[in-house]
């Protein structure tokens, strides 16, 4: 089993909404930079949203998604959220969530745990 399960992926139509949760399937930490990314077919995986860590709690969003998605994280059940909303049809992909990056300097260079995705579907 993925250290970490995805779930609430599904059709929708354009301008609609979906809301995405991520568990861990073990014991992981619940205070590590956590991150929503999606994989659209034939084509690399891309950062969607990244919530820090360590109580810092920052987020940031890729440009396309900004003012339409919220990450957000229950510390206490230990599961990270990504509410989608006016989503487009372009946004068809597979959405995968991650846990505990390492950094270099102040970029991500890798995390240590993934999901094994949920697709997203959204028709015109």
């Amino acid at each position: 089993q993925a250290p970490l399960v995805e779930s609430g992926g599904g059709s929708v139509q354009a301008g609609g909404s979906l809301s995405l949760s991520c568990q861990p399937s073990g014991s992981i930490s619940n205070r590590c930079t956590m991150a929503w990314y999606r994989q659209p077919s034939g084509q690399q995986r891309e950062m969607v949203s990244v919530i820090r860590g360590q109580g810092d709690g920052t987020k940031t969003y890729a440009d396309s998604v900004k003012g339409r998605f919220t990450i957000s994280h229950d510390e206490t059940k230990n599961i990270l959220f990504l509410q989608m909303s006016s989503l487009r049809t372009e946004e068809t992909d597979v959405y995968y969530c991650a846990f505990c990056a390492s950094y270099n300097g102040d970029k991500i260079s890798r995390f240590e745990y993934w999901g094994q995705g949920t697709q997203v579907t959204v028709s015109s």
